[in-house]
């Protein structure tokens, strides 16, 4: 699954391709990838956030080096979302960007392995939750087995972008109270004070892999290609 990752990252045509690890077996497993390295790291990191600040290290990133977060669960990311998360980054001003997707059935909007967000005018992350958000009072208040038609329902993609030198400020940063309650990351940096700029996809987004069932699916769909 991470070929599938660290190939659909060279698709969108990042000038470098860096895949953070303490594994072994990863490290070999990629090891015959052009123009992919390897960041051997510790074993010890709370978030996926925290291990990249180590291979920003590793890597000698200067602080102004732009760095999309691919997760290794999202083995059928479209290039064209990596990218839009990258011109997100340049041009927002925000201290890191993301993306979201609507969402499109009520078994998502009520799933908490799919993570919620909401958004202001200006396209900033209000808030992230494992719960429906927002939650629409009058609707759920008699049925939810539909996505309401008043509102916009949107699910998180977990694809971050960031200069080097915030990832070096995220890591110092202490989890919040947010953060563990929720056990996303992303609040962390919201609780902190700091932006997070969040652009709906160009195209649709495949989901990632967070469960047995997601991977099946996935196992099925990449021996059928």
């Amino acid at each position: 699954m991470i070929q599938h990752v660290a190939e659909r990252a060279l698709l969108a045509g990042a000038r470098a391709v860096w895949v953070a690890t303490d594994d072994a077996r990863i490290a070999e497993a990629i090891a015959h990838l052009p123009g992919v390295h390897v960041a051997m790291t510790g074993t010890a990191h709370l978030s996926g956030t925290d291990r990249l600040a180590e291979c920003a290290r590793i890597a000698g990133w200067d602080e102004q080096t732009c760095v999309v977060n691919l997760q290794g669960d999202e083995p059928f990311a479209p290039a064209a979302g990596i990218g839009a998360v990258a011109d997100l980054l340049q041009h927002s001003g925000a201290e890191m960007a993301t993306l979201a997707a609507p969402v499109d059935s009520a078994h998502d909007l009520f799933d908490p392995n799919v993570v919620k967000l909401v958004r202001n005018a200006r396209g900033d992350a209000l808030y992230f939750s494992r719960a429906p958000i927002p939650w629409h009072r009058d609707s759920f208040a008699s049925q939810r087995d539909s996505v309401p038609a008043e509102g916009q329902w949107l699910r998180h993609i977990g694809i971050y972008g960031y200069r080097a030198g915030f990832l070096q400020r995220f890591a110092a940063m202490p989890p919040g109270m947010l953060e563990r309650i929720e056990s996303l990351e992303q609040l962390r940096v919201m609780e902190a004070g700091y932006r997070i700029a969040v652009a709906v996809t160009p195209e649709p987004f495949p989901p990632g892999i967070d469960t047995p069932d997601d991977l099946a699916r996935a196992q099925a769909r990449v021996a059928s290609a």
